[in-house]
């Protein structure tokens, strides 16, 4: 009776091993597939990342060389010439330089151009626009009205725009421009009073205060 359970076990064990070798050649070729593609799709991943790295090496080189040069309207042009392909912020990030060597060389209208159209720009993110729209105002100073900087500031300074306090303190400039003491020692207080604004911004607002007839202390 032993031998022959040991036969009939034997049996069924050569069954499964039948049905097993049977479902590996029927089905094998998914999982060789899976390692496939699990290992290619890593392999193309670390591709990907070191393809990415290398190009925004080369992109930061690129801005560098450019910015080394002395003269500001080769140095417009180096950094016009480089190429960003479909990188919008770096794009945007040229521009600002671009502009900032136009004015470098005597160029303030082709700045406040470059400027306008990034600051128009819908398809940029907030943090390019909204920083050419202050650097637009910046440059055009004085020979913007008042009325004009302060309407085109007031988008810039609301809470949690990436570049509030500097819009403040502009529109601060702005209002003792046309003449209106109290509203830009309003505004340079709201500044005073923010935890976020810089040392050396604090520094500013507290002698503006004192120079239009403020106590720095007083909010």
């Amino acid at each position: 009776m032993a031998n022959q359970d040991s036969f009939i076990d034997e049996v069924n064990e050569e069954v499964r091993r039948d049905r097993l070798f049977g479902l590996m050649r029927r089905y094998g070729w998914i999982a060789v597939a899976l390692i496939l593609i699990l290992v290619g799709g890593a392999a193309w991943n670390e591709w990907r990342k070191a393809s990415e790295r290398a190009s925004a090496e080369a992109l930061g080189d690129a801005i560098v060389t450019a910015l080394d040069t002395a003269d500001p309207e080769e140095r417009r042009d180096a950094l016009t010439a480089i190429d960003t392909g479909e990188n919008g912020g770096a794009a945007a990030l040229l521009s600002l330089l671009a502009a900032g060597a136009d004015r470098q060389a005597g160029d303030a209208d082709g700045a406040r151009a470059e400027l306008d159209a990034l600051a128009a720009d819908p398809d940029l993110s907030p943090l390019y626009r909204d920083l050419a729209a202050l650097k637009l105002v910046m440059l055009a100073g004085e020979e913007m009205p008042p009325e004009d900087r302060i309407a085109r500031l007031q988008g810039l300074a609301l809470p949690g725009a990436p570049y509030r306090l500097l819009a403040l303190e502009q529109i601060a400039l702005a209002e003792v421009s046309r003449g209106d003491v109290e509203a830009a020692l309003g505004q340079l207080r709201e500044i005073a009073a923010d935890g976020q604004a810089s040392p050396s911004q604090r520094r500013r607002t507290a002698q503006l205060i004192v120079a239009l007839g403020g106590t720095p202390g007083a909010i």
